[in-house]
């Protein structure tokens, strides 16, 4: 990408969207056009014809999705297929209409068989059954994955796919409700703290490993993949370590300073046991994570807390 290139990062107001931007403009990137939901329903296919007819970006970043954590994903299930798929669909068909150079998809690593051997290869795609509490979600992502690669195979279209791990920074969700595990303990230790609770409870048995990258750390590798990698298929973006769910909320009671004691509540679901990226393919082309998960939750948690006192 060249500093004048039209960039359009789809769904900018969300957590990797705004880290894409912040990466980009840190970079010296000025031309970077965006949206918002109520400027553009993504799932309107005439709307995003007619955005990509008028603007003719150079590059797409597509990190526009309808996201949550397990109690979302269980939910909404057919929202969260068909606002994807749309989304996904209308947007990388308009970039093949209007000679987009390139575009990268962001996925997500539950698109990966729930049963698949750790860590996570780039090559276990569709071996295997899905986690069923996000299925809908999932078929969605690899649905889009497939769209690059057939849109490359009969069309020559530059179209890739990154598949990041689970994600943590700035512009998080912190609703309890359809939250991620990671913002969800930030809030639940830190409200523990402020009105003096005698325990937190913590869904499931504590024992599952997930891996977690800070957003801009995801960001660096978008910029890095669109500026390298031009292959089909995807590639993982992720740090190739993980904690347990009781390790990360021992983690954050400590960061939070929360001195209370923990509960599980073994009748909330686990999820997958296990879900670690295997990053091979990502640090062989050059490119490897910086920011240490604790200092990157002491950031977070200190900007909680801004936010916290903004809304008081």
């Amino acid at each position: 990408m060249n500093l004048s290139d039209k960039i359009y990062v789809a769904g900018h107001n969300g957590m990797v969207g705004s880290a894409i931007v912040r990466n980009l403009q840190a970079k010296g990137f000025s031309n970077i056009i965006y949206r918002s939901s109520k400027e553009l329903d993504l799932r309107n296919q005439q709307a995003v014809n007619n955005f990509f007819a008028t603007e003719k970006p150079d590059y797409v970043f597509l990190a526009a999705a309808k996201v949550g954590g397990i109690l979302a994903n269980n939910t909404y299930r057919a929202e969260f297929i068909y606002d994807n798929l749309m989304m996904e669909v209308n947007i990388i068909h308009a970039a093949h209409a209007n000679n987009v150079k390139k575009l990268l998809f962001l996925g997500s690593s539950c698109i990966y068989p729930k049963n698949a051997p750790q860590p996570l290869k780039e090559n276990y795609l569709l071996t295997g059954e899905l986690e069923p509490t996000n299925e809908p979600y999932a078929i969605a992502k690899i649905a889009g994955i497939k769209l690059c690669d057939a849109f490359r195979s009969q069309y020559g279209c530059n179209y890739i796919s990154a598949m990041p791990t689970n994600l943590y920074g700035p512009n998080d969700n912190y609703d309890l409700n359809n939250s991620h595990v990671l913002p969800a303990l930030i809030r639940k230790f830190h409200e523990a703290k402020q009105n003096n609770a005698a325990t937190v409870s913590i869904w499931g048995s504590g024992k599952p490993m997930r891996e977690f990258l800070h957003v801009d750390d995801m960001a660096d590798a978008c910029v890095f993949l669109m500026n390298t990698y031009n292959e089909e298929g995807l590639v993982n973006v992720g740090t190739g370590t993980d904690i347990s769910i009781k390790d990360l909320a021992l983690l954050i009671k400590d960061i939070v300073g929360y001195p209370g004691e923990l509960v599980f509540d073994a009748s909330k679901p686990d999820g997958t046991l296990r879900k670690l990226m295997d990053v091979s393919k990502l640090n062989t082309l050059g490119w490897q994570y910086r920011i240490p998960l604790k200092e990157g939750i002491e950031q977070v948690y200190d900007l909680f807390k801004k936010t916290e006192a903004a809304l008081a």
